[in-house]
């Protein structure tokens, strides 16, 4: 407990846990997609659900959402804040879509009424290599740049170690700090603030807490199945190899450090 507790003190808004919450400010929300999306003039947002959950059926990867909105044109946005570069965010991004466009459309609706969305990732890391702060991905002609094919859905990732100057002033200032970089922009003293007060809230301390020892069980859990299967691996090669099995039982002993006892499991 001792160790969360400094975890959780000394989170920032790059946390994604920490930045859903913070992010169920409306006010401070719409300002943020403003930042990102200067052209959109949104009156006001709405939250559907607040970190929404995805889960299509029993057997498909369920997902859930750090940050799902609409504004008052029923423009869908989805934002995740991501402190690692996991090497998956584009094709995780094609999951995404896929997910989110199946909750939006009912049986028997048309395709027509599948919402305009934007899909934003808040990245630590420049994950293409380029510099650039901001990369934003629409579905164009190869042939002719110019012709959008129109399905009315945006990807974008934005890149808090940008060195490019490709954004507005008000973007370029979140990102730093994001980035963990000092700045005087009125609204990050804002965000600092709701990030100092979101702290100070016990009931999501608890709810960080108990999802992180979740977390923390899993990794476990995958660990012990991963040496298992490791062991159990080694066993039927050298049985195979036809190694006598108190020669097996001696390798395993010294392989994974078990016991007799628990290495005849195997066997």
């Amino acid at each position: 407990m001792g160790s969360t507790q400094t975890n959780w003190e000394g989170l920032g808004i790059s946390n994604d846990f920490l930045f859903g919450k913070v992010m169920q400010n409306p006010r401070l929300c719409k300002e943020l997609l403003q930042r990102i999306l200067p052209d959109l003039k949104i009156d006001h947002i709405e939250y559907p659900e607040l970190q929404k959950a995805i889960k299509p059926d029993a057997d498909a990867k369920s997902i859930r959402l750090d940050v799902y909105i609409k504004d008052n044109k029923n423009v869908v946005y989805n934002i995740e804040m991501q402190a690692s570069d996991t090497k998956e965010l584009p094709k995780r991004s094609r999951y995404y879509q896929s997910l989110i466009d199946l909750q939006l459309i009912d049986k028997g609706q048309t395709y027509q009424k599948l919402n305009h969305s934007f899909i934003i990732f808040i990245c630590l890391k420049d994950i293409f290599g380029y510099g650039r702060h901001i990369y934003t991905f629409e579905n164009l002609c190869k042939e002719d740049p110019c012709i959008s094919m129109g399905d009315e859905t945006v990807k974008i990732f934005l890149n808090a170690a940008g060195c490019m100057e490709d954004v507005n002033d008000g973007l370029k200032a979140f990102l730093d700090y994001v980035a963990g970089k000092n700045t005087n922009d009125t609204f990050v003293q804002e965000l600092n603030k709701a990030v100092k007060e979101a702290k100070q809230n016990r009931e999501w301390r608890h709810e960080y807490m108990t999802l992180l020892m979740r977390d923390q069980i899993n990794i476990e859990k995958g660990i012990e199945q991963g040496i298992e299967q490791g062991i159990e691996g080694t066993v039927s090669i050298l049985k195979n190899l036809g190694v006598p099995l108190q020669t097996i039982l001696t390798k395993i002993q010294e392989q994974y450090n078990l016991s007799p006892e628990a290495a005849k499991k195997y066997l």
